[in-house]
């Protein structure tokens, strides 16, 4: 794709998208605007914020340390991390959303950037669990998305491994697929390079701002577009990652292959199958993904969305394709993006 219908480059300053194979990079485009007051173009290389989708990247995390033996999916998360609320609750239910553990809005679980060197992951989540000590409903028995239980899922990574989470993905991650900090990581790598966020100024989110984001965090209205200064979400493993598209490409090329770099055949297996989630249910979830189809196809997908961005990528691993769309708007549709681009894949 050389170039994206003006009728979605309208909805957003500026959009990245790529779709991938198992060989390489089938199409790509880059375009629109990083930074609305600078005219600053956006480009392959401009780093956004990936918020959700560093879900499955954490869920991979866990699933080489079942692999090495270091975490058991049935175990209490309580092993592994003390002081926990939640006796019951096990790891795999974390990975499936289905541990009952509450989901408070999460858009005021963010820091200004230039708090990020001197923030406390730790402090924070224990306060959010002190809050919000009281189980929803019995583990195991519903589906539930929260992102306190991926919050949670780090900490486990962080125990089983001996590492600091990020340095963990750093390791195990990034670096085996040939990539570095710059095209993916838990902080800014260069501010020069990476996109600023966007809230719609004429939107029902933008009324209600006040009370859903720390007001030290808009910024100025450039035209239709409020800007939503630079920040951390508090927990690297639900929504930390900062990235292109390009990066997560990379990725869901690992993904096609028949041999991953980060996975084994079991832990894949686990990795895409519906039925982890609740036994004798249908829940489109899988202990780290997403299931949908569109146009016949079934696909694996991974949406993330918060201040001033949105993005979404998908895996079609009957059709051999993986796709990613990540732009610096907060209500971009990007479902109904890839919804029309992917079917236009041969």
């Amino acid at each position: 794709m050389s170039n994206v219908p003006s009728i979605w480059l309208a909805k957003t300053p500026g959009i990245q998208y790529v779709s991938v194979n198992a060989s390489g990079i089938l199409s790509e485009y880059a375009g629109g605007l990083a930074d609305l007051s600078r005219r600053a173009a956006l480009d392959a290389s401009t780093s956004m914020m990936a918020y959700s989708m560093s879900k499955t990247i954490t869920a991979v995390a866990v699933l080489q340390l079942m692999e090495a033996g270091k975490v058991g999916l049935d175990d209490a998360v309580a092993r592994y991390v003390d002081g926990l609320p939640y006796p019951d609750v096990t790891v795999r239910q974390l990975l499936s959303h289905t541990s009952g553990i509450p989901n408070p809005i999460p858009l005021r679980w963010v820091h200004p950037a230039a708090a990020h060197a001197g923030f406390s992951e730790t402090a924070a989540l224990a306060e959010v669990l002190r809050k919000h000590s009281r189980l929803s409903f019995r583990p195991g028995t519903r589906y539930r998305y929260s992102n306190i239980g991926y919050w949670l899922l780090g900490s486990i990574v962080e125990r089983a491994s001996g590492l600091a989470f990020t340095d963990y993905i750093d390791a195990h991650i990034v670096r085996p697929l040939g990539l570095t900090t710059r095209d993916m990581g838990y902080a800014i790598p260069d501010p020069a390079d990476h996109a600023s966020g966007y809230l719609e100024r004429y939107s029902f989110m933008n009324l209600l701002k006040g009370f859903l984001i720390d007001r030290e965090l808009v910024g100025r209205s450039t035209g239709r577009w409020v800007e939503i200064r630079r920040h951390h979400v508090n927990s690297a493993a639900f929504g930390g990652l900062v990235g292109t598209a390009r990066a997560f490409g990379v990725f869901l090329q690992d993904q096609l292959r028949d041999r991953s770099a980060l996975i084994g055949a079991n832990a894949k297996r686990v990795l895409y199958d519906p039925r982890q989630a609740v036994p004798g249910r249908d829940v489109a979830m899988t202990l780290g993904w997403h299931v949908g189809k569109v146009g016949g196809h079934q696909h694996f997908f991974k949406e993330g969305g918060g201040g001033g961005f949105h993005c979404l990528m998908r895996l079609y691993p009957e059709r051999g394709l993986g796709t990613v769309v990540m732009t610096n708007a907060t209500a971009f549709p990007v479902h109904r993006f890839l919804d029309e681009t992917d079917g236009d894949i041969g």
